[in-house]
């Protein structure tokens, strides 16, 4: 009885104990106002460190400044309005007040009605270039923020050789203001595998880092050199599979001021790329090369391994060796944590790593066994919050992963991958598509061995099924259990939360014509899409013009207003990027999504290799409870009230 005492003790100590709180940006409350048939829509963020119960006062401003009270009681449900007594013939402006047990606190920032659902966000064309994938983060401290737009030339994928544009990052504030340019230089080559830009607050200030890979040559937002400015490190010899590759010299790591673009530390990058034909491995085709194909596939990431603060890790390997580095930014030093390393394999492969050839061309970020440290969920396998391995499934390389709590009923979470299974690698191949348990790597289910699956998403878009549906390769429509529901969207890449309710919405990416691909001759819009269950199709609820950044949009996420998600895109003539928005009212009250760290650091490495769309660390789907409150605490000049729950 004693002890049986005493173990119950023991559990209620442990379920007791909080998560240690995580470090989170202060924003603004992101209020964003559009004008629209009947009226205006408004919405804003309701915080992670709000208090229980917070209400919130709405104030509609006029042409002659007076600002009128646009709600008749404290509004205490979803942060969205429609202000249907507005009078959107003159120029109107919105600003709100929290409301805490009868009393109002400070006011929001005041803004201007949209015209349209959309903001347009000018941007310094440079010839030659295209937008590309971009982060957003509060760079200058203000509470609001900010993007750092890749701007692309003359781009290359690994497996091509040829001469590249040099890449570009800028840093522009939501109206267009352009705060800096970064020039990796020459001797970074142009590609998706290759630039992976962290935008993240890394020590603490209020203000974002940025932090890549850099090299001789490289010119930061200030104009200063990093490295030997006349050393050319390109191979030129054309006709050659080296040609235009970046195969000798020196790599380094640099840590960028995000108000500035000033480099602030700048360190030798590990891993170092050594030999060039020590990098493959039985992932993709179980090959090897020579010329920088393999050896030059790079990744990262933002975790909380400490639980508390952002580390940031640099990935080298996809196909083979795999190595990361974990580095800590504090105190205006990096400070490397740790480093994984499978090691290096020759053919047949026998003495390989069970860790190796388990990568993909994205990557995850989630806290899979519960202990409130991150690990980083490498496609196929996940390295722990000490940099050693967690556990590999086998599954080999694919090109998509999801993770999140999928299946309500059952506990933690799961992780939806695709293998490649090319022909050459057949000793290796592996089910095309797989759900495994986050925490142990066990598979639930899989289905198509052997299959060739390049593309997967997991989403909740069917109420009538409990949980999310998983699609990618032969079999349609999946459930828990891996049962065919029925036809799947053909849509793989992109969704979002966009309408009323917490089923998730489609993104498909405009285009501009192509005078060079017939089946891309006409120019083809953006939709946001709702999954039709009854008639299993899809529906077009909102379309625009907009074109995207490559694969996808510049990035998705839920940006302003309330927990649904923004579209940041690129206008057609690509002198100015669009970000859009829902105007859809909804009924949920929910926390800003950026206040859940899975889902703000999915924002971090959404610009990585194929970008692909966060998920939270909790369900968001049809027949949800209400979520965890976030345990963070927030720094920078936002508007979080004073005070308030674990707000340091």
């Amino acid at each position: 009885m004693r002890l049986r005492l005493l173990a119950l003790l023991a559990t209620a100590m442990l379920a007791s104990v909080a998560p240690a709180q995580r470090q989170m940006e202060n924003l603004s409350r992101g209020l964003v106002a559009v004008k629209q048939e009947g009226g205006v829509y408004v919405g804003w963020r309701l915080f992670g460190v709000d208090p229980e119960g917070i209400a919130f006062n709405l104030y509609r401003v006029t042409a002659d400044g007076e600002p009128v009270l646009a709600n008749s009681d404290p509004l205490t449900g979803a942060t969205n309005f429609v202000d249907a007594g507005a009078d959107t013939s003159s120029p109107l402006a919105y600003f709100l007040k929290p409301v805490v047990d009868g009393a109002e606190g400070p006011a929001s920032k005041r803004v201007a009605v949209w015209s349209d659902q959309r903001l347009e966000i000018p941007i310094e064309s440079i010839e030659g270039y295209r937008p590309g994938d971009a982060s957003v983060a509060d760079l200058d401290g203000d509470g609001e923020l900010d993007i750092v737009l890749h701007q692309v030339s003359r781009g290359r994928d690994n497996g091509s050789a040829g001469v590249t544009g040099e890449p570009v990052l800028d840093a522009y504030k939501m109206d267009g203001t352009h705060l800096w340019r970064i020039n990796l230089g020459k001797n970074i080559r142009e590609g998706e595998h290759y630039t992976q830009f962290m935008v993240y607050d890394l020590d603490g200030d209020g203000r974002a880092e940025v932090a890549c890979k850099t090299a001789d040559g490289t010119v930061d937002g200030q104009g200063k050199t990093i490295g030997d400015p006349d050393k050319d490190w390109r191979t030129l010899e054309e006709g050659s599979q080296r040609h235009g590759r970046i195969l000798d010299g020196p790599e380094y790591f640099t840590v960028f001021d995000g108000a500035t673009g000033a480099a602030l530390e700048t360190v030798d990058y590990v891993p170092g790329r050594g030999s060039i034909g020590a990098w493959g491995g039985i992932g993709g085709n179980a090959g090897n090369d020579s010329y920088g194909n393999r050896c030059d596939r790079f990744l990262a990431c933002v975790a909380y391994l400490d639980g508390e603060r952002p580390s940031v890790v640099m990935c080298r390997g996809v196909y083979g060796r795999i190595v990361m580095a974990a580095w800590d930014w504090r105190d205006g030093k990096l400070t490397q944590r740790w480093v994984f390393d499978t090691g290096s394999s020759q053919p047949p492969y026998d003495d390989a790593s069970p860790f190796a050839g388990m990568g993909g061309h994205s990557l995850s970020v989630a806290d899979v066994d519960g202990d409130g440290r991150d690990e980083v969920v490498y496609q196929a396998m996940v390295v722990d919050d000490d940099g050693k391995g967690l556990y590999s499934t086998g599954l080999r390389h694919g090109d998509s992963m999801h993770i999140t709590d999928m299946y309500p009923d059952r506990p933690g979470m799961e992780v939806f991958t695709v293998q490649e299974n090319e022909d050459d690698a057949e000793l290796f191949q592996t089910p095309g598509a797989a759900m495994r348990d986050a925490r142990t790597g066990e598979i639930l289910w899989s289905h198509s061995p052997t299959v060739d699956v390049g593309g997967g998403m997991a989403a909740d878009i069917d109420p009538t099924h409990r949980g999310y549906e998983a699609w990618g390769g032969p079999g349609g429509l999946r459930g828990e259990q891996g049962e065919t529901l029925g036809p799947a969207p053909r849509n793989n890449d992109w969704c979002l939360w966009w309408d009323a309710d917490p089923l998730r919405e489609l993104l498909s990416c405009g285009r501009p014509g192509s005078k060079r691909w017939r089946r891309f001759r006409d120019p083809q819009p953006t939709r946001v899409m709702k999954w039709d269950w009854e008639k299993s199709e899809e529906q077009t609820i909102y379309e625009c013009d907009a074109i995207g950044a490559g694969r996808g949009p510049a990035i998705v996420g839920d940006l302003l207003g309330d927990w649904r998600e923004e579209i940041l895109m690129v206008a057609p003539d690509r002198k100015s990027l669009r970000l859009y928005t829902t105007t859809i009212p909804t009924d949920l009250r929910l926390v800003t999504l950026l206040h859940d760290p899975q889902y703000r650091l999915g924002i971090a490495w959404q610009n990585v290799v194929y970008n692909k769309p966060c998920h939270p660390s909790f369900y968001l789907g049809d027949g949800m409870t209400a979520p965890p409150r976030p345990s963070v605490y927030l720094v920078g000049a936002g508007e979080a009230l004073p005070g308030s729950a674990n707000n340091r």
